[in-house]
């Protein structure tokens, strides 16, 4: 992805960062197995580019947020805190994802810019 170059780019990926802190600290404290997050975007398809990125300790983790329901709760706290901020997301299902740590180091040895990399791939392939 993009990294933010206008001043406006860079104000709009600061308030994307302090409202996935805000959302991030309530998972770390909510859900079992959370461990962190993350964004990427292309400023020039900007919202439709936004891929937040949603991390478990591991895969039987996300599996259980999955079954408890709270993978949904987590969409809906993302996008209630960045339509806040004026952003929508298009598709809700498609720019925010979970993951797992132990999933990272099986397929990518714990390379986490190569298996975001692949993963923004294959979100625009389905895309287009």
């Amino acid at each position: 992805m993009v990294k933010p170059k206008s001043k406006t780019e860079k104000k709009i990926d600061n308030n994307i960062r302090l409202a996935l802190i805000d959302a991030c600290e309530q998972f770390l404290h909510d859900i079992a197995g959370f461990q962190w997050q993350t964004h990427q975007a292309n400023y020039s398809n900007f919202p439709a580019s936004l891929l937040i990125c949603c991390v478990f300790d591991t895969d039987l983790s996300l599996q259980q947020a999955f079954e408890n329901g709270n993978l949904d709760t987590m969409q809906k706290l993302i996008q209630r805190k960045l339509l806040k901020m004026g952003v929508k997301l298009k598709s809700m299902g498609q720019q925010i994802t979970f993951d797992s740590e132990q999933a990272c180091s099986q397929e990518h040895k714990g390379d986490w810019v190569a298996r975001l990399a692949s993963r923004e791939l294959r979100i625009a392939a389905k895309g287009r």
